[in-house]
């Protein structure tokens, strides 16, 4: 019986290509993305041609990750298919670059609700089946802009996704009883095998960008040149769909809390030990060890 997988935000970048590894090792991956038939109608293609040429059942699925509806019809589909959702991956995401005061607080909210609030909408979907089953995993694409050194005019992004990291945490522990597992997956900043930085969003308040430029000119290409020089040569995303597909596949009580792939070394991984440490130590100190690993 094979391992029923949902992953969200699956059109490109890390999303497809973890979506196309998890069908290689013999999953059943239902690759969630929205607008399958108009914008991303060619990526179900791809995925469809894929699945045929490899003999994999990669399945592509209409999730927009906005909207509670889309999500819930989405996972009772395939959970009447097949009873449940063994491994549910948090992928969906969205970048913006520019100075954060000329961003408007709709715009961020909007940047929020795409990158934490979506994990809420979904989780509510699947986690009352694995709750029930007492098994399951939820694994989580961070960014170690979380806790690594983090360059300006990406701040917004980053302060979604260090919220939807504080929620993995806090929802690990959560689940521990239930028997359902949890891994962050924390990758760095990858300029090759993404659409991260050519998909950003820029500010709506352009008067106040152009005010910036006067003292920031160039300065996003400037960091995105350093961050691709920092990266060594063949450092590419599927570095990060490759160890996702290692997790997914270690048995149950085997994987592990939090991991990195961060070829540049922005410094995240050593803040990350230094955080969980103290978490582990926390949650002993006031009788809650327990919550530190699923309970099957």
């Amino acid at each position: 019986m094979s391992t029923v997988i949902v992953i969200t935000g699956a059109s490109s970048g890390f999303g497809a290509l973890a979506a196309r590894a998890l069908a290689d090792s013999g999953n059943t991956v239902y690759a969630g993305m929205r607008e399958t038939a108009g914008r991303n109608a060619s990526q179900v293609r791809a995925a469809a041609d894929y699945a045929a040429e490899h003999g994999v059942d990669l399945r592509a699925i209409e999730m927009d990750v906005n909207s509670q509806g889309s999500v819930d019809a989405a996972i009772a589909g395939i959970e009447t298919e097949h009873g449940r959702v063994d491994v549910l991956i948090h992928n969906a995401g969205h970048m913006v670059t520019g100075p954060t005061e000329a961003f408007t607080p709709e715009q961020l909210a909007a940047l929020y609700d795409v990158n934490v609030l979506s994990t809420q909408r979904v989780n509510r979907a699947v986690l009352p089946g694995m709750r029930h089953r007492g098994q399951g995993l939820v694994l989580w694409v961070s960014s170690t802009s979380v806790k690594g050194g983090t360059p300006p005019y990406l701040g917004p992004y980053f302060a979604a996704k260090a919220g939807m990291d504080s929620l993995a945490v806090s929802y690990a522990a959560e689940l521990a009883r239930w028997g359902v597992e949890t891994t962050i997956v924390v990758p760095g900043s990858f300029t090759s095998g993404t659409n991260h930085f050519a998909h950003a969003g820029r500010p709506a308040d352009t008067a106040v960008e152009a005010e910036y430029e006067t003292k920031y000119a160039g300065l996003m290409e400037q960091v995105a040149g350093k961050l691709a020089a920092l990266a060594p040569e063949g450092a590419d995303a599927s570095m990060v769909s490759d160890e996702i597909a290692r997790i997914v596949a270690l048995p149950a009580g085997e994987r592990p809390f939090r991991v990195h792939v961060d070829p540049a070394d922005d410094g995240s991984e050593a803040v990350s030990e230094a955080a969980d440490r103290v978490r582990r130590e926390f949650l002993a100190r006031v009788g809650l060890a327990d919550l530190l690993t699923a309970q099957g």
